[in-house]
């Protein structure tokens, strides 16, 4: 069994529609975790992350979004008006969580948890996750999710 201490099952959050959600639902896939924000320049991004997670969605992948205004007051939605923005502009299927800060004294404790491995410098910062909840990876904002660096890294995962 995996430490929980390392893993990101041990957290719970908030769906964008409110409905709670244990990690420990994605056990046995590999994640990409990325902060999110609408009106960043990196928002096209949210298309690519779904062409991603379309890409493979024969494996056990899966992609999860966090809202967050903590980078530039990029992400002044709330509620279903992110999940509306993301959904109707860039197509986004994948989970889209509530909005929560990751950085600072008042971060989610998800992301106290992550920022062990690499403090998120901007927007759309992404976490790589294996099989068994534990980060392997990261990428900065200006990596885009289709390059051929981060397909190989979640290949190697499956």
């Amino acid at each position: 069994m995996p430490d929980l201490s390392k893993s990101i099952h041990q957290f719970k959050l908030k769906l964008i529609n409110g409905t709670e959600k244990s990690l420990s639902d994605y056990k046995n896939k590999v994640l990409l975790l990325v902060n999110i924000a609408s009106a960043c320049g990196f928002a096209p991004q949210l298309k690519e992350l779904q062409q991603l997670r379309e890409e493979f969605a024969d494996a056990d992948f899966e992609v999860l979004g966090f809202p967050s205004n903590d980078f530039g007051r990029q992400e002044p939605l709330d509620g279903e008006e992110i999940s509306n923005f993301c959904e109707k502009n860039y197509g986004v299927q994948f989970p889209v969580f509530e909005k929560i800060m990751v950085r600072g004294e008042q971060a989610h404790p998800l992301f106290k948890f992550l920022t062990q491995t690499a403090t998120p410098r901007w927007n759309f910062h992404k976490y790589l996750i294996n099989k068994d909840g534990e980060v392997t990876d990261y990428f900065f904002p200006f990596t885009k999710p289709l390059s051929a660096k981060v397909k190989k890294k979640i290949q190697k995962l499956l």
